[in-house]
């Protein structure tokens, strides 16, 4: 009769032995798959020294080599065995279509710089081409904006989308983004120019764009803006404070009317959003305070940032109480009235 000391060991041996087994047949039938796998590829690249042999055919075997790669997750050996194809090949027709795997296969592995490179090169040094319905040189503008953060490189992008695949983008999209990229590097003539290319299109009042909420009221202000006179801006937020304050209290409402922006001046409740006032403001201040005394707070109250300041006002018509709303002019394409100060809106009652 066995001792519980011998029944432990016996069993401790058999799980042992269990183990050893499943780790042997396992490694044995990785090795059979990878034997077999570099067999097929072997067999693949043989099949290319035939003679005779098709660019199609040709075609068909390299991509399946590369595509028998990837999906071995094997994205290196996939890199070498097609540039080093690329570089002793250099007359074959889909050379641009190898490097455009190539360049996949480095924005697989994070590696966008050098993807960017061979997206690139493949622009610069081949000519297009079309395989499987898709052309190379498109594909490669696609990604190029995905992963480039140069303004100057996208600037050039986006122009050769629009002028080389108008029929595969939305212009409308391509021409907001063009524009966005010239103002970020200071360009404010091409992006002013290229806003109002923007505004010209039938979709830009409808068209919503990933990342840029209400490109359209954005586009059209900056248009108008630059087309206005400018002239109810103010050196300072004190000397358009002080300039408030003295016609309010000499009762002028004319004065007050030609102190408000000419662009996109609101008048809403605390509850709405300025942005989504359906045009310019055009009542007159005199309506609201015919009859009236109007009065003003001693001091500013300071806005949510340093570039904006609330006085708050009462006496008037309906709602007594109203805050105008100061801002800076954010407009760099005019050194002379970027930093200035302008009366952009008024909310009525009591502030939330």
């Amino acid at each position: 009769m066995m001792t519980r000391k011998k029944v432990i060991s016996t069993l401790t041996s058999i799980i042992a032995f269990s183990l050893v087994l499943t780790v042997t047949v396992s490694c044995a039938k990785k090795k059979d798959k990878n034997e077999g796998y570099e067999a097929n590829i072997l067999a693949m690249q043989d099949l290319l020294l035939s003679e005779n042999l098709t660019e199609e055919a040709r075609y068909g075997i390299i991509r399946k080599i590369a595509t028998t790669y990837l999906s071995n997750k094997q994205n290196a050996e996939l890199i070498v065995y097609l540039t080093d194809w690329v570089e002793s090949h250099p007359q074959d027709k889909f050379n641009a279509y190898w490097l455009l795997m190539v360049a996949h296969s480095y924005m697989q592995t994070n590696e966008d710089p050098m993807a960017e490179f061979y997206f690139e090169r493949i622009i610069k040094n081949y000519q297009d081409l079309e395989v499987e319905g898709k052309s190379v040189h498109f594909l490669c503008l696609e990604n190029l904006i995905k992963i480039s953060h140069n303004s100057d490189s996208r600037i050039k992008y986006f122009n050769q989308l629009i002028n080389r695949f108008p029929s595969s983008v939305s212009i409308t999209e391509m021409y907001m983004r063009l524009a966005r990229e010239y103002e970020n590097i200071g360009e404010w003539t091409k992006a002013l120019r290229t806003y109002n290319m923007f505004l010209e299109q039938p979709d830009a009042a409808s068209i919503q764009i990933t990342d840029i909420p209400d490109a359209y009221n954005y586009a059209k202000t900056l248009i108008d803006f630059n087309k206005s006179p400018k002239d109810w801006t103010f050196r300072s937020l004190a000397s358009l404070e002080a300039a408030i304050r003295e016609a309010i209290y000499r009762y002028q409402p004319n004065r007050l009317d030609a102190m408000r922006s000419k662009v996109n001046f609101f008048a809403v409740s605390w509850k709405q959003d300025e942005n989504a006032s359906t045009g310019q403001v055009a009542f007159s201040m005199g309506n609201y305070m015919h009859g009236n005394r109007i009065t003003c707070d001693k001091e500013l109250i300071p806005g949510p940032t340093p570039n904006e300041a609330y006085l708050r006002t009462t006496g008037w018509t309906t709602m007594p109480t109203w805050y105008f709303y100061f801002r800076e002019v954010n407009f760099p394409a005019d050194p002379d009235i970027h930093g200035r100060w302008e009366w952009a809106g008024i909310y009525i009652g009591d502030m939330l």
